[in-house]
C-alpha cells in the first residue's frame, strides 16, 4: 500500500518507491509534519519533535498549563495566520467582522483509489492502479471553515502531489487573503535554496545560496509565471551534487502570479511555502462555496539532482502533458520569424517553404504579421482576420500550397493581447485591462485582454475558429508578449477585484482546454516572449513551449541546463538560427547550433533561401541524425555531465535509454585555448559489465562511467561532437 493509516495514533504515512512522507494528528488536533525523506520501515517519526518552554512562543488553549506545547515551534502540516504561529503562514482568511484568526483542527480523512483532479486547474493524472489519494480534513469550529488537504501518491514515479481545497460551511462570507498549496516544515538540516532566475532572452539561470535566518523568496507579480523566476525550486543538502546527497524538488502547476518562500526560524527549522502569490490576491467565499489551490509536485532524492530530474521528466512527459503529441514524434519545423520578421508575402513564405522542404523540414510555421493591419508590432492585435491582400491568397490556399510540398502548416497567434490601434479595441475598449481614470502602462505597445471574462474569451475563440475551421492548420504557436498591469475587471464589483489575476489564469486554462478539444490533432506550442510562461501548468495544455527568444546556441547552453532540472527535453522548443545570431551577434558553427537544438523539439529559425548549398546539405544530415536519435533524446534519462553555470572548456550532456542499451553524449567546446590539457568526462546510466561501441570503438560500461571518455581536442571555437553509444 502507498498510503498507510495507523488509527490508534492517527499517523499517516505515504510511500513511493524510494521516498516516504509522514504526518500525525496529535491529541490536541494539530496536524504535525513528522518526516519526508528516504523510504524506511513505517515508524512514528514524531519522536524527533522536540518540545521545550520557549519564551514568547504562546500556547493554544488545549495545552492548558503546558508551556512546552506551542504552534510557534511545532512542525505543522498546514499553518494558519493568527493561530500563535508567527512564521510564514499557509492560509490567511478575513471574516466579515474583520478578524483573521483561524484555528484548524483535525476532523477526519479519506483514502481514494486513483489520483484526484482539480476543477479548472491542471494536475497530474494517473490510472487507478498507478496512484492513491489521501484527503485530510481540517476544521475551524468557530467559523465552520474546512480545509481539505489532498495528497496524490504515484509510487513508481517517486512523486507526491499536494493541493488544498477551502470550503465555507458557515453562514457568513469569508475573504481568502492567502491560500498556499504547500507548507513543508523541516525541523532539521542545513539546506541550500536553489532557484531559477532570469530575464527575457536569458531564462532559468540556476542560483544556489545557503538558507539563512529570515525569509528568502522568489515569485512573480507579472500575471504570468515570468522570465524572471520559475515556479520550480529545490532544497538541497549543502554537499548535494548531481549524483549524491539529499535534495527536494517542488514544481507548481500554475502559470500566473506565484510565491515560493523559505524561512529559517529562531530554532533553525526551515519552512517552505509555495502557491499563488498573496499580493493582489483575494477570493470571496459565500456559504457553500469552495476554492481550489494549484497543485505542487514534490520529489525527494537521496542520490542527487539527476535522480530527481528524471522523476520530473517522466512525470511531466507522461502524466502532465496530454493529447496526441505527448509521446508522438513532433515534426521538424521552420519558423519564418527571424527569416523575415513582418516583411513577407505569401510568395516569400512559399519560397522559404520550398527550400525547407527540399532539405527535409516537415512543418512550415507562419509567425506574426498575417492578420489585420499588422506590418509592425504597434497595431492589429485582436483583429484575427486574414490579411489576404498581404498574403496574395486566402489562408486556406496558402496552407494547401504548403501541404502540396509535403509539409505541414502552422500559424502564430497572440490571443490574450490587443492593440489600441485595432477594430476590436475601438469596439470594446472595456475588454482590455485599464484602470478607470488612469492612463495604462503599455508593453510592446499593446494591452492585455481580460481573459477572466467569459464574453471576451468567447469572442476571441469564435474569431480564431472562423480562421482555423477554414484552413488546414497542423500547428499553432500561442504567444503572450507582455506582463500584466492595470488590472481591473469592468464586469466585477470592487470587493472582487482581487480575484481577477487568478480568474484570468482560470480563463486562460479554460480557453486552451476548449481549443485542444476542438482541434485534437493540432500541435499547440506555448510561448510568452520565449520562456516567460515555461511551467508545468502550461504543459498540461501545450506539450511543448518555446524555451527562449534567445536562439544563440552558446547562451542556450545555460538556459537549457537550468530548464532541465524540472522539465523534459520533449517540452523544450529549440531551433537552429541564423548567424551572426540576431540577439548576440555571435557566430557559432552550423553543426554546433544543431547539436544544442537537438536537446529539444528541434527546428530552424532562419531563411533557407539565404543558405549555401553546403549548409542546405548539412540541414538534411542534421534532420536525419535527429530522427535517428529521437527516441533516446526524448524518452531516455537525461544527465548533466558538466555545470553550464561554470566557465569550463566544455559543456556536455547525455541521454540514455532506460534499459541502458543506447546513449548519446553531446559536447560543445565553450572555451578554446592553445595547448589545453586533455579533458575526460565520466558517463552515467550505462551497465557496468556490458560492452559498448562508441563511434565504432569498444569500451566496458564501467570504464566509461568510472574512467571516463577522453574528449577530442577542439580545433575551433564552439566546435561540437555527438558520441553515439550502443550496447554490443
Amino acid at each position: 500500500m502507498t498510503i498507510v493509516f495507523e488509527k490508534e495514533n492517527r499517523l499517516f504515512t505515504l510511500c513511493t518507491r524510494n521516498s516516504m512522507y509522514q504526518m500525525k494528528a496529535d491529541d490536541k488536533g494539530i496536524l504535525l509534519h513528522t518526516y519526508y525523506g528516504k523510504k524506511t520501515e513505517v515508524f512514528d517519526y514524531s519522536y524527533l519533535i522536540q518540545r521545550r518552554d520557549h519564551g514568547f512562543s504562546g500556547n493554544p488553549e488545549e495545552a492548558g498549563n503546558d508551556r512546552t506545547y506551542s504552534t510557534d515551534t511545532l512542525p505543522q502540516e498546514y499553518s494558519s495566520f493568527g493561530s500563535g504561529d508567527y512564521r510564514e503562514s499557509a492560509l490567511d482568511i478575513r471574516y466579515d467582522n474583520g478578524t483573521r484568526t483561524l484555528g484548524l483542527r483535525y476532523e477526519g480523512y479519506e483514502i481514494i483509489k486513483g489520483k484526484y483532479s482539480i476543477p479548472g486547474l491542471p494536475a497530474m493524472y494517473a490510472d487507478e492502479n498507478e496512484a492513491e489519494t489521501l484527503v485530510i480534513t481540517l476544521r475551524d469550529d468557530v467559523q465552520d471553515v474546512r480545509v481539505k488537504l489532498y495528497y496524490g501518491v504515484i509510487e513508481e514515479l517517486d512523486i507526491i502531489t499536494r493541493t488544498v481545497c477551502v470550503e465555507n460551511h458557515g453562514k457568513a462570507q469569508v475573504q481568502l487573503e492567502r491560500v498556499m498549496s504547500l507548507c513543508l516544515d523541516q525541523p532539521y538540516g542545513d539546506w541550500d535554496w536553489m532557484t531559477f532566475y532570469g530575464k527575457h532572452e536569458m531564462e532559468r539561470q540556476l542560483s544556489r545560496t545557503p538558507i539563512h535566518h529570515g525569509v528568502q523568496s522568489v515569485g512573480s507579480l507579472r500575471g504570468a509565471s515570468s522570465h524572471q523566476y520559475n515556479p520550480f525550486v529545490m532544497l538541497a543538502d549543502k554537499n548535494a551534487t548531481e549524483t549524491s546527497g539529499e535534495c527536494y524538488g517542488f514544481s507548481l502547476l500554475y502559470s500566473g502570479n506565484f510565491l515560493a518562500a523559505a524561512e529559517k526560524d529562531q530554532f533553525d527549522q526551515t519552512r517552505l511555502i509555495m502557491g499563488i502569490h498573496p499580493e493582489n490576491f483575494e477570493f470571496l467565499l459565500k456559504e457553500g462555496e469552495t476554492f481550489w489551490a494549484p497543485e505542487v509536485m514534490m520529489v525527494y532524492s537521496a542520490d542527487g539532482f539527476e535522480k530527481m530530474s528524471n522523476c520530473y521528466h517522466k512525470a511531466v512527459r507522461e502524466h502532465v502533458c496530454r493529447g496526441r503529441f505527448k509521446l508522438e514524434r513532433r515534426p521538424v519545423l521552420i519558423n519564418n520569424w527571424e527569416g523575415t520578421y513582418f516583411d513577407f508575402t505569401g510568395d516569400k513564405l512559399l519560397e522559404m517553404a520550398k527550400e525547407a522542404a527540399s532539405c527535409g523540414v516537415e512543418l512550415f510555421v507562419m509567425d506574426d504579421g498575417w492578420f489585420g493591419k499588422r506590418d509592425d508590432d504597434n497595431s492589429g492585435l485582436g483583429d484575427w482576420q486574414v490579411n489576404e491582400k498581404k498574403l496574395g491568397c486566402t489562408l486556406s490556399e496558402l496552407a494547401d500550397r504548403i501541404h502540396d510540398l509535403g509539409m505541414k502548416f502552422g500559424i502564430w497567434y497572440e490571443p490574450e493581447c490587443i492593440s489600441e490601434d485595432s477594430d476590436l479595441y475601438r469596439a470594446h475598449p472595456d475588454w482590455a485591462f485599464t484602470v478607470p481614470g488612469r492612463r495604462p502602462t503599455r508593453g510592446r505597445n499593446q494591452l492585455v485582454l481580460d481573459f477572466s471574462r467569459e464574453d471576451v474569451r468567447n469572442h476571441i475563440f469564435d474569431e480564431m475558429t472562423k480562421v482555423l475551421d477554414k484552413a488546414d492548420v497542423d500547428y499553432l504557436k500561442w504567444d503572450f508578449n507582455r506582463s500584466i498591469s492595470d488590472i481591473y475587471c469592468a464586469a466585477l464589483p470592487a470587493e472582487r477585484q482581487g480575484e481577477v489575476p487568478h480568474r484570468y489564469v482560470l480563463g486562460l486554462y479554460e480557453f486552451l482546454d476548449r481549443l485542444g478539444k476542438r482541434y485534437p490533432d493540432m500541435l499547440i506550442e506555448g510561448c510568452s516572449g520565449g520562456g516567460g510562461r515555461f511551467d508545468a501548468g502550461m504543459l498540461h495544455y501545450n506539450s511543448q513551449i518555446w524555451c527562449s527568444d534567445d536562439t544563440d546556441a552558446i547562451e542556450r547552453l545555460k538556459i537549457q541546463y537550468g530548464t532541465s532540472f524540472a522539465y523534459p527535453v520533449s517540452a523544450v522548443g529549440s531551433h537552429v538560427s541564423a548567424c551572426p545570431n540576431h540577439q548576440t551577434g555571435r557566430i557559432v558553427p552550423f553543426e554546433s547550433r544543431a547539436t544544442v537544438a537537438m536537446a529539444g523539439t528541434f527546428g530552424y529559425e532562419l531563411d533557407p533561401a539565404k543558405l549555401s548549398e553546403e549548409e542546405k546539405q548539412q540541414i538534411q544530415e542534421q534532420i536525419a541524425e535527429f530522427k535517428k536519435y529521437y527516441d533516446v533524446i526524448h524518452f531516455g534519462n537525461y544527465y548533466r555531465l558538466t555545470n553550464a553555470m561554470e566557465e569550463g572548456p566544455y559543456a556536455a550532456w547525455e541521454f540514455v535509454k532506460e534499459d541502458g542499451s543506447e546513449a548519446l553524449v553531446s559536447v560543445v567546446a565553450s572555451r578554446v585555448r592553445t595547448n589545453d590539457p586533455g579533458v575526460r568526462i565520466k558517463l552515467r546510466g550505462l551497465k557496468e559489465n556490458q560492452i559498448y561501441l562508441v563511434n565504432g570503438e569498444e569500451y566496458p560500461g564501467g570504464a566509461l562511467m568510472h574512467g571516463g571518455l577522453l574528449l577530442e581536442e577542439a580545433k575551433k571555437e564552439y566546435q561540437s561532437w555527438n558520441y553515439h553509444i550502443v550496447m554490443k
